[in-house]
């Protein structure tokens, strides 16, 4: 299982490695905080996990002077309670899209997260899912997308996956495929939350007239959930789940249901679930582009995606993150903005969790 290491000498190092910048031209530390206009962490793991989960919560942090202690709290109790559900799975060799399902779940029935139960509201004032699950091991893949009652969006999408021949099943459609599956329903008024109506109550105001196409706070507009794993089989898997951009306009799917957009995973390279501007993550390919640099190129899955969302994205104007998962276990949080909610638990190490980028993830 490896050489025994000095708690404090391997927290020494696992903090000067683990938050990378990814331009070089950018020191790796500004006064005594890590640069954070782009920040690649890489949790410690354990020297050799059987099995991995990592799960982000959305780009959408909210800005450090609207985040009061107990508030932080309750998105970390939410991530810890994913990560633990995950890893039940995990540990008694069930795979990782039954992993995946189980810790989304999580999330998508708090009101906390953008995705399930507290999804965002579009411009008609309904709540409409997104979901992705695909597994490395085989290639499958299974996405649902403008779902208005399906409760568990990432069930029906690993429903997809596993019961159909179908990859993505849209709008009434996967509503009625759900329902034929035996999925939990709920009335579209479950979904319409006070918080978030209120948010799309002040966009409307803030913005009158003006669709979730530009600009925007990031909590209303990057709000998605995911996870990635690697399994006691050594496969690699990754799923997504989202209610898209607060007052987006009726009908718009954004990258989250979109395999190889917001979703890609192979054993072959990596497995990837993003969060950030869908339209760019669209345009670009972005999980697909990560797993690609490290399969043709020789690229690190740390290189890879830094390069992909700090560099190339960034430059391009799209502001978001992306987790990550090689297939030996490694996990890569890549952010070009201020944070994303975010947790890691393998067979070696206990639920940690973060959520501002210039902090590692913690107990």
């Amino acid at each position: 299982m490896g050489y025994k290491i000095a708690p404090k000498i391997l927290s020494l190092a696992i903090l000067s490695l683990a938050i990378l910048s990814a331009n070089s031209d950018l020191p790796l530390w500004a006064g005594e905080k890590p640069v954070v206009q782009g920040s690649v962490q890489i949790p410690d793991i354990g020297s050799r996990p059987d099995w991995v989960i990592a799960i982000h919560g959305g780009a959408g942090v909210k800005a450090h002077d609207q985040m009061t202690p107990e508030l932080a709290g309750q998105y970390r109790a939410v991530l810890g309670k994913a990560l633990k559900a995950g890893a039940h799975i995990l540990k008694a060799g069930g795979d990782g899209p039954k992993a995946i399902e189980a810790a989304i779940m999580v999330m998508e029935d708090s009101s906390l997260f953008n995705a399930g139960r507290g999804a965002a509201l579009d411009s008609h004032g309904n709540a409409r899912h997104d979901a992705s699950i695909m597994n490395g091991a085989n290639m499958d893949a299974g996405a649902i997308a403008g779902s208005t009652r399906i409760r568990n969006p990432i069930a029906a999408a690993r429903a997809v996956m596993e019961r159909t021949e179908n990859v993505l099943i849209a709008g009434s459609g996967a509503d009625w495929f759900a329902a034929e599956q035996g999925l939990s329903l709920a009335d579209p008024l479950y979904f319409q939350t006070e918080r978030r109506r209120n948010m799309l109550l002040k966009k409307r105001e803030n913005e009158p007239g003006k669709l979730a196409e530009h600009g925007g706070d990031q909590a209303a507009l990057f709000g998605t959930v995911g996870a990635v794993v690697l399994d006691r089989d050594g496969n690699i898997s990754a799923g997504t789940s989202t209610g898209g951009r607060t007052n987006k306009r009726y009908g718009r799917i954004g990258d989250s249901p979109i395999i190889g957009a917001g979703t890609y995973a192979s054993n072959g390279s990596c497995a990837v679930s993003a969060t950030g501007h869908g339209e760019y993550f669209m345009r670009y390919t972005v999980a697909r582009d990560i797993c690609a640099r490290m399969e043709f190129a020789g690229e690190t899955l740390e290189q890879a995606a830094g390069q992909v969302v700090i560099k190339s994205l960034k430059a391009k104007g799209g502001d978001g993150a992306v987790i990550a998962i090689d297939p030996e276990g490694k996990v890569v949080f890549s952010m070009n903005g201020s944070g994303m909610y975010r947790g890691v638990m393998t067979s070696e190490t206990p639920a940690r969790t973060a959520i501002y980028a210039d902090e590692m993830v913690s107990e």
